[in-house]
């Protein structure tokens, strides 16, 4: 029971991830709220957030990171691959709530590809 702590504890984490992901989506980005407030006071931590934010979505930063490493994690072997598959997926479920779907769907199924690939030595 105890080496699948691990892998339970990353299927609890995982989805919340992504609602944080969609969280961060609807709350600060789409918000019309933000939208007043910063073109008012765009010295506030919370437009300077969203501005970098912006920034990050409209270059597909996340995205193309998450294939990235998903690709790198699907030809390393090992405990090591594992890990960037995480990080892969760490990177990818956000970027599918934030507007990098196209990429990041891709990494997404490298990694959990590599995850649930079968240890070989």
């Amino acid at each position: 029971m105890r080496p699948r702590l691990p892998f339970i504890l990353l299927l609890i984490a995982l989805p919340v991830w992504l609602a944080a992901g969609y969280g961060l989506r609807y709350g600060l980005m789409e918000d019309a709220q933000w939208v007043g407030t910063c073109v008012a006071e765009a010295t506030r931590w919370e437009c300077q957030l969203r501005a970098n934010l912006g920034w990050l979505i409209h270059f597909r930063a996340m995205g193309w990171v998450a294939v990235a490493v998903a690709v790198v994690a699907f030809f390393v072997r090992g405990r090591v691959g594992s890990a960037l598959a995480v990080v892969a997926l760490a990177f990818g479920l956000p970027a599918l709530a934030l507007y990098n779907a196209s990429l990041a769907v891709f990494a997404v199924v490298i990694a959990g590809l590599r995850l649930v690939r079968a240890r070989t030595v």
